[in-house]
């Protein structure tokens, strides 16, 4: 009888899903509960979650009728078609309801914001910026069960021991009693809450801003905004300057398009002397703040340079596209 079924057709189209899976190559086999494979793996995690710590009580919980999602892995494992350029992936995120809506969030929330920066260092359009790309402003935190996410990436093979890792963390977030295992929702790889923390940023850095004894990013504002925030600042986030700017490159400068890349760090005042300016056409300032020269879209899209706040960023996610759209969005909530 396979894990997933209420009735036989569910049963029925798992487990095409699973034979499917099981003839492309993938590495977890069946996931019938009589699987000697897949029970064997339960018993290993058991035994790690004993390990760290994890009580019996939440142990059997979120493991002794454990059921994985095929889905999971065929997400996982699906690559775009198509590589879209940094041009169209910032006509996608920054639409003008996000903006609008970051404005008027950011308004509304101005007192909340203005404490959670005082505490912690970082400006409030940073804030929801991060807030507005991650989940639209709350608007989407993902429908998979997490535990089940992890397990069946973890299961799955191909990234066993980061997944195992954050399976445990999850176990140990439940376990804190921080939120239940059915509320426990997020992004099918595991990101959580409106602020999309994996289950171990979510130890590293959620806060219980409230004061309620949970650290619940997924409904309290209050520790949305802080946990953001506090990683942030534990990341090395410095308020007295922004991310970057958008650039220019003069005619002098238009050589300098193989000096880029976050590698190459100059300070202003030596952008300027290879031809960099602002957007507008203007000198840079004239200050010895180290940056770095972007370019997009193989030198045929918008040029930036940013500032260590930005590799930060970069530490939250390792996408330039993603940094670039939340530095953006932040200078446009601002405005």
């Amino acid at each position: 009888m396979m894990l997933f079924g209420r009735n036989w057709v569910r049963s029925l189209f798992v487990g095409l899903l699973v034979w499917a899976f099981c003839i492309s190559g993938g590495t977890s086999g069946s996931y019938a509960a009589n699987d000697p494979a897949f029970a064997a793996w339960i018993k290993k995690m058991e035994v790690a979650a004993r390990e760290a710590g994890i009580s019996e009580k939440t142990i059997d919980q979120a493991l002794g009728s454990l059921t994985l999602e095929p889905d999971v892995v065929e997400l996982d494992r699906k690559q775009p078609e198509t590589r879209q350029t940094f041009e169209q992936y910032r006509a996608r995120v920054l639409s003008k309801s996000r903006v609008e809506k970051g404005r008027k969030l950011l308004k509304e929330h101005r007192e909340l914001l203005n404490r959670v920066a005082a505490d912690y260092g970082v400006q409030p359009r940073f804030i929801v910026s991060l807030w507005g790309i991650e989940t639209s402003y709350g608007a989407f935190l993902g429908g998979h069960h997490v535990i089940q996410a992890l397990a069946t990436l973890a299961y799955d093979g191909r990234r066993a021991e980061l997944f195992e890792r954050e399976l445990i963390s999850a176990l140990r977030i439940v376990d804190r009693g921080d939120i239940k295992i059915e509320d426990m929702k997020g992004s099918w790889a595991g990101a959580m809450g409106q602020s999309q923390f994996m289950p171990s940023s979510f130890l590293r850095f959620a806060v219980d801003y409230d004061g309620d004894g949970r650290r619940d990013i997924w409904t309290s504002l209050p520790d949305v905004f802080a946990s953001i925030a506090n990683y942030l600042s534990k990341s090395g986030w410095n308020d007295q300057y922004t991310w970057g700017r958008p650039v220019r490159l003069a005619a002098a400068g238009k050589s300098s398009g193989d000096k880029g890349g976050l590698k190459v760090v100059k300070s202003l005042p030596e952008w300027q002397s290879l031809g960099v300016r602002r957007k507008n056409g203007r000198n840079l300032p004239a200050v010895a703040l180290n940056a770095s020269l972007l370019h997009t879209d193989d030198g045929a899209g918008p040029a930036y340079l940013v500032y260590d706040n930005f590799r930060v960023l970069m530490i939250w996610n390792r996408s330039t596209y993603f940094a670039l759209t939340v530095s953006e969005l932040s200078d446009l909530i601002k405005r």
